[in-house]
């Protein structure tokens, strides 16, 4: 018995601290070395064929960037200031999802720096044409979408030696995806051939979450050769981004929101990243253009997806943005969970309701495995009397007492180990859903009912992860005391212990956790009764066969 208990004390130990430690390690925030440098562009030298090979090295002491006129854009989605420096998109706020502090719009791109330096960029590099720290101008400073539009366009524009750029934005009704196209007219004697770049700039400081509970911004890319990678910060400055692919994006990404540059399909491209400054980074992509000839215009179109994590948004946008939910080696699990999820919410319209029933679920689901578990678990209970007679009567005789365990199990037709293999199949299910529910952008500020208004957020008042433990603790009383007394300590603090870890998880997980437990309980007391009735019925009939016999 003590030795199932022990491995039972190891399974669940073990999924809470992998938890913890793979949010602490795969979400830690990251240091940086000095390095300074002015807002460059990337170099268009060594083109190497298709696709340009090198970015500028750091060449002055201190970053800066530019500003001009901002000119508002205003659709059903956004609210976005766009630069005339470079025709930057600066700032990007999402009206349909509000701030953490619930004060106002989600804030995703802002120029700022206080400390969130998040920008997306574009430029032209050869021929001296305009690139994002170029000036543009356009015909007005405020756009609106109207009722009845689909698509709203800003078109901005600059002339550089006879060659005339148009930079044309299209914001959609109901898409994070914005156009981003280039209009590249020739009107010299010669023939050029333009180098494109689109590349996000952000600093390596904001959007790390707290001290108990980092998240991770960085870098990230997608190849059909790489497939999906993240990069910190830390490792764009080990080993700076170098790779050429005829497919792709290239991003920046932070718990619940993502943007990516898309270029234009099939367009040979050249992946890199640069630390700008002590904490400003860029990662981008750039591509050499066909030659356009003297008095031809050429289009080239690209997309920016900037905004939540939502998985149908991901899909829709580019191949593999979808992974930007990541839910790790368990993906295969955690996304069917996940589709589940939706579904059941599309039905009840509550998120907290809908985790629920996902749990009631999954308890289905496992519930024979879990009772065979339990009935182990059971007969283990009802021999505890007789297995600390023997341990009265051994005393310190661990292998004589080991021996009477073994003839004792065999004679009950009892596996030790019973309750354990169940729960370990479980395990994986469990931490699964963890990632799911830890990183669905749309358990954010989903209310469930009363105090709980947000399910991504910590429980303000501490009462579903207290209701977890006092659930524990009820659990550890149906469980099979173990006989020594070191173990029994152990098991007693458990419950108490591991509340500790959920007071700092999100309100959705512990109610998952919660509901769980209550229907463990709920089956554990059912077969724990089941077994006890088949017990004394079973002393009745020996006690019968007894007095019949005498």
């Amino acid at each position: 018995m003590d030795t199932r208990r022990l491995v039972l004390f190891v399974i669940f130990s073990m999924s809470i601290l992998m938890l913890w430690d793979a949010w602490q390690t795969k979400n830690a925030p990251v240091t940086s070395s000095p390095v300074a440098t002015v807002d460059t562009v990337p170099s268009a030298t060594d083109l190497g064929g298709a696709v340009a090979n090198n970015v500028d090295t750091p060449v002055d002491t201190g970053y800066a960037l530019k500003s001009g006129q901002n000119i508002v854009v205003t659709t059903d989605l956004f609210k976005a200031n766009i630069n005339t420096i470079g025709g930057d998109l600066r700032k990007l706020e999402l009206r349909n999802h509000r701030a953490d502090d619930n004060q106002g719009n989600y804030l995703l791109l802002d120029d700022a720096a206080k400390p969130m330096l998040y920008v997306a960029q574009t430029g032209l590099i050869g021929q001296d044409l305009p690139t994002h720290n170029s000036v543009f101008t356009s015909d007005a400073t405020a756009y609106q979408i109207q009722d009845g539009q689909d698509k709203l366009e800003v078109r901005l524009s600059a002339v550089s030696n006879g060659v005339t750029v148009y930079k044309v934005y299209t914001f959609h009704r109901n898409r994070y995806e914005i156009d981003v196209n280039y209009e590249i007219k020739n009107d010299t004697s010669v023939a050029i051939t333009p180098v494109v770049y689109y590349q996000i700039v952000h600093d390596s400081e904001s959007n790390q979450g707290s001290a108990l509970m980092p998240t991770f911004t960085g870098g990230t890319y997608y190849t059909e050769a790489s497939k999906f990678k993240k990069l910190a910060f830390s490792d764009m400055v080990k080993e700076p981004l170098n790779i050429t692919s005829n497919d792709g994006w290239v991003g920046i990404l932070q718990h619940y929101f993502v943007s990516a540059w898309i270029p234009k399909d099939g367009l040979a491209r050249k992946f890199y990243t640069e630390k700008l400054s002590d904490n400003i980074f860029r990662i981008g992509t750039k591509s050499t253009l066909e030659t356009i000839a003297p008095g031809a215009t050429l289009t080239v179109p690209a997309r920016l997806y900037s905004g939540p994590q939502t998985k149908e948004d991901l899909i829709a946008a580019a191949p593999g943005l979808e992974y930007s939910v990541d839910y790790g080696w368990l993906t295969v699990i955690a996304s069917p969970l996940f589709w589940l999820l939706a579904k059941i919410h599309s039905l009840v319209q509550n998120w907290g309701v809908a985790i629920i029933l996902l749990t009631i679920l999954i308890k289905a689901a496992f519930f024979k495995l879990s009772a065979s578990g339990y009935r182990s678990m059971a007969q283990m209970r009802e021999l505890a009397p007789r297995l600390q007679s023997m341990k009265e009567k051994f005393g310190d005789d661990r292998q004589k007492m080991q021996m009477a365990m073994m003839d004792l199990y065999k004679k009950e037709k009892i596996n030790p180990m019973g309750g354990c293999f169940p729960i370990l199949i479980q395990v994986p299910v469990f931490i699964a859903l963890y990632w799911v529910l830890l990183g669905s952008v749309e358990l954010r500020h989903a209310p469930f009912f009363g105090w709980i208004q947000d399910l991504s957020a910590i429980d303000p008042f501490y009462i579903l992860p207290i209701l977890m433990g006092a659930t524990m603790i009820i659990q550890t009383k149906l469980n099979p005391k173990p006989t020594d007394p070191m173990q029994a300590k152990i098991m007693t603090w458990m419950p108490v212990v591991f509340s500790i870890f959920f007071f700092f998880f999100p309100a959705g997980l512990v109610l998952y956790w919660l509901v769980n437990n209550v229907l463990s309980i709920a089956q554990q007391w059912y077969v724990n009764k089941m077994i006890h009735a088949e017990t004394v019925a079973k002393k009745q009939g020996h006690a019968k066969k007894s007095g019949e016999h005498h």
